[in-house]
């Protein structure tokens, strides 16, 4: 029985901490021999028969390596999944540097990190394929996919995959508005080949403007960097443009400074629309002083291969004026494999895959979707109004005291954040002072009627959130708490109370946390607006941009690596090769 005992704890102990076996254990037994322990298949033979009778592990694909599909293979700590991980990238990049990329001010090499040097040391299987998935067939759960490396090696190779479970995180693509042109002569900045793209086109044009036999006008157009889209990318890569010219290409090309000349193109009536009112005129007074023309009113028609055309909002003027490069930021469209996927579940209709508030597909089992490739369709109060007062009306009478919503008041705000919204914005210290606004100094109880008067204008506080990468790597991190909690909270839910139905949900629902969001101006400026209505602009915003920015970074490598890129430049300026 000891022996017995001894070889269970030995296996427990060796499926806890199996890294222990690696270490080779000498020591000295009679005669002098060597007893020497290994990790290679160590108590074979021994495994006990509970171990042979653990159920099948659940198979869970993601299909993604952005913000949140990285931040979910991160947060994920329970070893009752096999994970498989599709993408075509076998890496994680780490995007808001991207605009840093473009002009040499940071290493594209220096953002990433591959994904299976973050998913090595975790206590899951996780097998990972450079491929991208094409189709997804949610009622067989299957996955179709094809790879996507050199053409010069054997062809492309093409796949089918199950799974038990479905993770999309595959982001979304450019949105051009089916505008012409713009697909074969704009530039984006999504990933980073298009960074790397883009640097390479902006020297490619100094280079141009240097040769002694190109024309006058010609090296006008080619100097001319247009910026389609007044938003944090579009703005950050004009401030990024604009100092990469004056610090350091006007010193290398001095015949073709004199041409430069930066355009930014916005739709509506102010850049940085997101932003605080004082961030927005700092930023649009910034750029008139850097020289840096904004239009606002001023909507893309047409892009040709050295034209492009706008349409003035207040006068319907079309004009045409000559580019070198032009960068399209101008916001996010689903990406074809989610479009069709959305037909096979009956979300044809709608503009972005909907799922509810536990990330979960609607209309889909066992698929969950996170980041940019999908919204939360949040449920409106007023739809579960008459389930919420039969919750709390537990002796049916019909009519209750402010007490009485007691017991459901903390549920209610949970399940409908857009509750506490307008507390915020109409001042309101609690529910009960909701309530009482809407019973009036005459009655004394509430009925259903005054319930719903009380919460009817609550919905209007519903927001879509932004496509960002916080909502990303928050949505990663909430979905992997829920799969590290799955057993535990399916004898124990941990959600607030299901209104049209008895008990609780399992989870609680996702809850986005606003952290702030800077815009970097150049000039070593930059903008930030935490929350609590802060705002600051300046250098010291700089310095902050610069250490949460390093925190951030997915590794200790590419944390070094980002700080020497920044150092390298203070010192010896910005890289100008076309590598």
């Amino acid at each position: 029985m000891r022996g017995s005992a001894f070889f269970q704890r030995a296996f427990r102990t060796y499926r806890e901490h199996p890294t222990f076996f690696k270490l080779l254990i000498v020591s000295t037994v009679s005669g002098g021999g060597l007893l020497t322990f290994s990790d290679a298949s160590p108590f074979q033979g021994l495994i006990t028969e509970s171990s042979q009778n653990e159920g099948k592990k659940k198979k869970v694909v993601v299909l993604g390596t952005g913000w949140a599909g990285t931040s979910f293979l991160k947060n994920l700590k329970s070893s009752s999944y096999d994970v498989q991980v599709v993408s075509p990238n076998n890496f994680f990049a780490f995007t808001p540097l991207l605009p840093s990329v473009t002009n040499g001010t940071v290493e594209a090499r220096s953002i990433v990190e591959p994904i299976r040097n973050i998913v090595k040391k975790k206590p899951y299987n996780v097998e990972f394929k450079e491929a991208e998935c094409y189709e997804i067939d949610p009622v067989n759960k299957k996955i179709y996919c094809r790879s996507n490396q050199s053409s010069t090696l054997d062809g492309i190779e093409e796949f089918t995959d199950d799974y038990d479970v479905l993770i999309l995180a595959m982001g979304a693509r450019v949105n051009t508005f089916n505008t012409p042109g713009v697909e074969e002569h704009a530039h984006f900045l999504k990933e980073v080949g298009d960074a790397q793209r883009l640097r390479k086109s902006i020297i490619d044009c100094y280079e141009r403007a240097s040769l002694p036999s190109v024309s006058e006008e010609e090296k006008k157009r080619v100097m001319h960097f247009v910026v389609v889209g007044g938003g944090p990318t579009g703005v950050e890569y004009a401030a990024e443009l604009h100092d990469l010219a004056f610090d350091d290409m006007a010193k290398l090309y001095p015949s073709a400074k004199d041409y430069l000349k930066i355009t930014l193109l916005e739709a509506g009536d102010h850049i940085l629309n997101m932003f605080d009112k004082r961030i927005t005129t700092f930023a649009t007074e910034k750029f008139q002083r850097d020289g840096i023309d904004v239009k606002t009113g001023s909507m893309v028609v047409k892009v040709s291969d050295k034209d492009i055309s706008t349409k003035e909002r207040k006068t319907g003027e079309i004009v045409s004026v000559p580019y070198g490069v032009v960068l399209w930021s101008t916001g996010i469209a689903t990406r074809p494999v989610v479009r069709d996927f959305m037909n096979h579940i009956g979300q044809a209709k709608r503009r972005v895959l909907a799922t509810d508030e536990w990330l979960r597909v609607e209309g889909c089992e066992d698929v969950y979707a996170l980041g940019d490739c999908a919204t939360i369709n949040q449920r409106k109060v007023m739809e579960d109004i008459a389930a919420i007062f039969r919750k709390a009306d537990k002796t049916n009478t019909g009519a209750l005291d402010l007490k009485d919503f007691k017991e459901v008041v903390g549920h209610i705000c949970e399940r409908y954040p857009q509750v506490e919204l307008y507390l915020q914005k109409n001042k309101l210290k609690s529910f009960d002072a909701l309530l009482k606004n809407a019973q009036g100094d005459d009655k004394k109880q509430i009925d259903i009627e005054t319930f719903k008067k009380a919460l009817s204008e609550v919905d209007s506080q519903m927001k879509s959130l932004p496509p960002t990468a916080q909502v990303a790597a928050q949505q990663g991190e909430y979905l992997a708490k829920c799969f590290n909690r799955k057993e535990l909270c399916e004898k124990n839910p941990e959600g607030p109370l299901r209104f049209r139905a008895s008990g609780r949900h399992q989870f609680h629902p996702f809850r986005y946390r606003h952290f702030g969001q800077f815009a970097p101006l150049g000039g070593e400026q930059t903008a930030a607006q935490l929350p609590g209505d802060w705002v600051s602009i300046g250098h010291s915003a700089q310095w902050l941009w610069y250490s949460v920015y390093a925190s951030k970074l997915v590794s200790w490598r590419t944390r070094m690596l980002v700080i020497s890129d920044w150092s390298r430049k203070f010192i010896f300026g910005r890289d100008s090769s076309k590598i």
